[in-house]
């Protein structure tokens, strides 16, 4: 099968950001999980360097358009080469191979009476590069909702196309193929636009030289739109090419909703006017936006470094961040707290922890060898039936174009490998030589968990293989998408080795941008509070309340006290949080586990006499944030006057024992 993907050619005005990012990592996602598949994957991508807005950005830089474009068009490629992109192809609009083919269909438009040349008189936004009527103004400026900027009153010679000629037959395909313009709301948007009437659309400018010029009338420049849309058959040697005759019509068209009127009007019409098949999906996804609704534009001024971002968190983390916060049809929401509370609990809590701490024991107890799978139970054929469910609904949400939620899916089966972790309890069996092959079994479990997390994260995460692959001994050939639910395709013998953690925690403070008061709070799915509990909370916890002979609550049922997990844990690490008198910062592990804990201990304890310790904490209470520091759980203490002493297990107890 064939599979061609293009992201929009974007403008190379200025450095991409990381809303640019999304498209491209979206875009490589898909196509990367159909070369899985077998697919013969096209993806294109590239610049749109024929504007007039390039020549103002050169000027006000004080350089000649190529030579600016030139260097922006480096930056694009590095941050490609950086998010590890997969792109077949890179067109620029300043290529000869592309004016080639524009010149050539600008006069096969021209010949068959579907462009002619008039008198545009007329209200144009540069920033945009698009003209409007003066109804369609609002307050004499640009009427796009991410613009708003002064438009100019332009009146020349141009070279029209007839847009309204095809008006009715757009329409039609539409509603003939509801699948064209993707998500629902995109198409119901285009539906009414192209309803209320469309209007033959300017081609050309003779006000600038930058660009590609009429062939038949070189005073002429091919206006922005008819230029930069060819791009994505120029790119496969349109009409005649190899590349053309096998890719076309593209798969997917994906793109920021910005520009879907482009893509779902003008460029089909351009289509059918050339008698070409259309594309199968023009996909419109949502904007990455600041914590306080504020889209990530240049223009704006709110734009991140992705070169820095990846530099501080990795390529695989920020992929993952781009991609599992933006649900179809709806926006992100950006911020540096944002990705910080994914990644560690995404990446670092769910995946990485479990990964390291399987490892750990085949090393501990098997010195590092897979042993031999024995008898299956009942939780070893749950994990295998939940990866096949896993495998065909992450299937089902790609053929949908929704990487969000295929992660989401995966996620599930990456939390189900960490229950089976702890009811497992492999430390328990590595303690009774009758649990032997038991514990062979548990233990091939982990590694074929990791082995199948792999390959589902593949074409999400592609630095994340190659580096499982290194510790568990494989050659990346593994990792085979028909194999992602099926079990015992590792072989017993091998050897592994438990490496650097995958995705080590970040300490959030470090990089936090904003002041705490204004930090985004990411919750977890189950938590329903507002920002004015989660305040409460981060208050009740940071001051240890005494009160002289506290009198004793209210009873309780068995069943009421039967809601809280008490679990032993074990201080891995205790730190003071900075600006603060009685905030103590601990890592803790509960059955193999790592959480983050803030307590209110600091004024009666130092660090080093904690590390090491065994405590009782409160698993099951909700994250709450203090100081830019989510605390996941809660640890017990006594306290009377200004005596505090927190409650420790001096038995050889477990981290993660039940304290009943």
């Amino acid at each position: 099968m064939k599979y061609y993907i293009t992201t929009p050619i974007f403008y190379p005005n200025s450095s991409p950001h990381i809303g640019t990012a999304y498209t491209t990592v979206a875009a490589d996602a898909l196509a990367r999980y159909h070369r899985l598949l077998g697919d013969e994957v096209y993806f294109l991508t590239g610049t749109d360097e024929n504007a007039q807005k390039i020549v103002r950005t050169a000027e006000a830089n004080h350089s000649d358009p190529r030579t600016y474009v030139d260097g922006v068009v480096e930056r694009f490629k590095e941050l490609w080469l950086a998010l590890d992109i997969s792109y077949d192809d890179f067109i620029r609009t300043t290529e000869p191979r592309h004016h080639k083919v524009v010149q050539h269909i600008f006069s096969k438009l021209y010949e068959q009476g579907d462009i002619y040349k008039s008198e545009y008189s007329g209200w144009y936004c540069t920033p945009c590069e698009t003209f409007w009527m003066e109804n369609k103004l609002v307050e004499g400026k640009c009427p796009n909702l991410d613009c708003g900027r002064d438009v100019e009153l332009l009146k020349e010679e141009s070279y029209f196309f007839r847009l309204s000629k095809y008006q009715d037959a757009l329409l039609r395909h539409i509603e003939e193929h509801p699948e064209f313009i993707q998500p629902l709301s995109r198409r119901n948007e285009m539906l009414r636009f192209i309803e209320g009437g469309l209007e033959d659309l300017c081609v050309s400018r003779t006000t600038f030289q930058w660009g590609i010029k009429v062939p038949f009338d070189p005073k002429h420049v091919v206006y922005v739109w008819l230029d930069a849309l060819i791009n994505y058959i120029s790119a496969l040697a349109y009409p005649e090419g190899d590349n053309y005759k096998r890719y076309w019509p593209a798969d997917v068209h994906i793109m920021g909703k910005d520009i879907v009127r482009f893509h779902a009007v003008i460029w089909p019409i351009i289509l059918m006017a050339l008698e070409i098949p259309l594309p199968k999906v023009i996909y419109g996804h949502g904007w990455y936006l600041t914590k306080d609704g504020g889209k990530i534009s240049k223009s704006r001024g709110n734009v991140q470094d992705s070169f820095e971002l990846i530099q501080r968190y990795g390529s695989d983390a920020i992929r993952y961040f781009l991609l599992r916060e933006m649900q179809v049809g709806t926006d992100g929401t950006y911020s540096e707290d944002n990705v910080v509370e994914r990644l560690n609990r995404d990446l670092a809590n769910d995946f990485g922890n479990f990964v390291s701490r399987s490892l750990a024991m085949v090393v501990k107890y098997r010195d590092g060898i897979v042993p031999r799978l024995g008898q299956a139970g009942s939780q070893e054929l749950e994990l295998k039936e939940l990866s096949h469910e896993v495998k065909n609904a992450v299937e089902k949400r790609l053929e949908i174009l929704d990487p969000a939620g295929a992660l989401e899916e995966i996620w599930r089966f990456v939390a189900r490998c960490n229950k089976y972790v702890d009811e497992t309890a492999p430390w328990a069996l590595a303690k009774q030589e009758e649990q032997r092959e038991r514990l062979d079994t548990v233990l091939y479990t982990f590694m074929e968990c990791i082995r199948i997390m792999a390959v589902l994260t593949a074409p999400f995460m592609p630095g994340l293989p190659p580096k499982i692959c290194a510790l568990l001994g494989l050659d990346e050939g593994i990792i085979r998408w028909e194999e992602a639910d099926q079990w015992g395709i590792l072989k017993y013998g091998i050897k592994v080795q438990k490496g650097e953690q995958l995705f080590p925690r970040i300490d959030i403070s470090q990089y936090t941008m904003t002041e705490e008061t204004n930090t985004t709070v990411v919750l977890n799915q189950d938590q329903e509070q507002s920002s004015t509990q989660t305040q409460t909370q981060s208050e009740t916890n940071e001051t240890v309340p005494v009160l002289e002979f506290e009198p004793i609550k209210d009873e309780i049922s068995i069943d009421e006290f039967a809601k809280l997990d008490l679990r032993v844990a074990k201080i891995l690490s205790a730190e003071k949080v900075e600006k603060t008198d009685k905030l103590m910062k601990l890592e803790v592990e509960v059955a193999g586990v790592v959480r983050t804990v803030v307590s209110g201990i600091a004024k009666h304890y130092a660090p080093e006499d904690l590390v090491n310790q065994y405590v009782v904490l409160v698993a099951n209470l909700k994250p709450t944030k203090l100081r830019g520091i989510t605390s996941q759980g809660m640890i017990l203490a006594a306290s009377q006057g200004d005596v505090l002493e927190v409650l420790m297990v001096n038995k050889d107890l477990p981290g993660g024992a039940r304290v009943k």
